[in-house]
C-alpha cells in the first residue's frame, strides 16, 4: 500500500513537473542511444538528478528577478502568470535533456533555445532596452542559477559534494552556458561568487520583480492539498537567499527560525520529495 502511494504521488509530481509528455521525454532522454555531454560519474548529473532542485529552482527564479532588465524580459514575454506550469515543464525538459540526454538531442534544444531568446526583446519600464540573447543577461540568469542549484545541493542534497566536486559541477554547467551564448563563463566556486558580486550594483527590487516574488511565494496556482508543502519549499528558497537579495524582494530575514524550524522542515521536504521520485524498485 505505502508504495502504490509513493508511485501515485511520484507520477502526480512528475506530470506537474514534466507535462502529459514528461514519460516519452523521459524515456528518450535517459534510454535513446548516442553520446551524452556529460559522463554518469559528472557532478552536474549528480546536482541536477536531487530533488533539492526543487528549491533551487525556486530561489534562482527569485534572485533572477533582481536584475530589471532580465525581470522585465520575464515580465513581458515568459507567460508565467498565465502559463506558470507550462514554463516549468519547458525548463525541466531543458534541464534535463543538456544534463542527461543526447548530444544531438541537446543540441537541437540549444538551438530553440537561442532562436526564442533571439525574438524576445522590448524596452523595460524604466526605458532602457533589453535583448534575452544580450550575453550579459544569458551570464545573470546562468551564475544566478548555478549558485543556487549548488546552494540548494549543499543544503539539502543527498549527499556532501567535495569542493573539486563543486568546482567540477560549475564547470559543468559552464559547457551548457557557452553552447546558449554566455561568454566566458565561471567555471569554479569562486568564479561564481565574483561573477554574482559584479552584478550587485546593477540589482534592483522593481515593483515587476516584488510582483513576481508574490506570486510564486504567496499566490501560487496550486490545489489546496499542496498548499502547505509548497510553503515549506518556499519557506526554504527564501531562506537560503543571500541576505542582500533580500529587502529588495521585501522577504523576511528571521535567522532563529531559519536556522530550525525552516531548515528541519526543508530537510523533511527534500527527503519527501527524493521518496516520492524514486523510480520503483
Amino acid at each position: 500500500m505505502i508504495e502504490n502511494l509513493r508511485t501515485s504521488l511520484g507520477a502526480r509530481l512528475f506530470e506537474r513537473v514534466a507535462g502529459p509528455e514528461g514519460p516519452q521525454h523521459r524515456d528518450h532522454i535517459h534510454g535513446a542511444p548516442g553520446e551524452r555531454w556529460f559522463a554518469d560519474d559528472r557532478p552536474i548529473r549528480t546536482v541536477h538528478a536531487d530533488a533539492s532542485m526543487f528549491v533551487g529552482g525556486l530561489r534562482a527564479l527569485l534572485l533572477q528577478s533582481l536584475h530589471p532588465l532580465a525581470m522585465a524580459g520575464v515580465a513581458g514575454h515568459s507567460g508565467y502568470r498565465g502559463d506558470p506550469w507550462g514554463r516549468l515543464q519547458r525548463t525541466s525538459y531543458y534541464l534535463a535533456v543538456t544534463t542527461f540526454g543526447r548530444a544531438e538531442d541537446a543540441e537541437a534544444t540549444i538551438r530553440r533555445v537561442r532562436a526564442i531568446h533571439s525574438r524576445v526583446r522590448g524596452t523595460a519600464p524604466d526605458g532602457r532596452p533589453y535583448a534575452a540573447s544580450d550575453p550579459h543577461l544569458l551570464a545573470w540568469v546562468h551564475v544566478a542559477e548555478v549558485d543556487s542549484f549548488l546552494d540548494a545541493y549543499r543544503r539539502y542534497g543527498g549527499r556532501k559534494l567535495t569542493p573539486d566536486e563543486e568546482d567540477g559541477y560549475v564547470a559543468d554547467a559552464a559547457i551548457v552556458a557557452r553552447r546558449v551564448g554566455v561568454l566566458d563563463p565561471p567555471t569554479t566556486v569562486a568564479d561564481v561568487a565574483k561573477v554574482l558580486a559584479s552584478y550587485r550594483p546593477e540589482l534592483r527590487g522593481t515593483a515587476e520583480a516584488r510582483a513576481a516574488a508574490r506570486f510564486l511565494l504567496v499566490r501560487p496556482p496550486l490545489p489546496v492539498a499542496a498548499r502547505v508543502p509548497y510553503a515549506a519549499l518556499a519557506s526554504a528558497a527564501v531562506a537560503s537567499l543571500p541576505r542582500w537579495a533580500r529587502w529588495p524582494l521585501r522577504l523576511p530575514y528571521l535567522p532563529i527560525t531559519e536556522a530550525t524550524v525552516v531548515r528541519a522542515t526543508g530537510v523533511g521536504l527534500v527527503r519527501t520529495l527524493r521518496w516520492i521520485s524514486a523510480p520503483a524498485a
